[in-house]
């Protein structure tokens, strides 16, 4: 199931000090698609791997319970980041993709 949110937040103007100040917009998307047994592949992935477990979350610049926590599947998500990271240390590509 895809999900996409965005959220575009006013932009006030307002007078101070007889100047005009403009707030900052913020804007985000976020989308969240579900992958099945990803924490899977990325163990069996890992356990094809001759580095430790120490050394490849170093490099995938992740804590080391982190790593495990996401093999496990004991987080709810992960950023894309996080896993584009994974994936680049490993070698791999566990072809998620997010639409644009």
């Amino acid at each position: 199931m895809n999900a996409v949110w965005l959220t575009l937040s006013s932009l006030n103007a307002s007078r101070m000090d007889g100047c005009r100040h403009l707030s900052q917009m913020e804007v985000f998307k976020q989308i969240r698609i579900q992958v099945p047994e990803l924490g899977q592949k990325i163990k069996k992935a890992r356990e094809q791997d001759p580095r430790s477990v120490q050394l490849l979350a170093t490099l995938a610049k992740i804590s080391i319970s982190y790593w495990y926590q996401i093999e496990q599947e004991k987080r709810d998500s992960i950023s894309e980041e996080t896993l584009r990271s994974i994936e680049k240390v490993l070698g791999v590509d566990f072809g998620v993709s997010l639409p644009d």
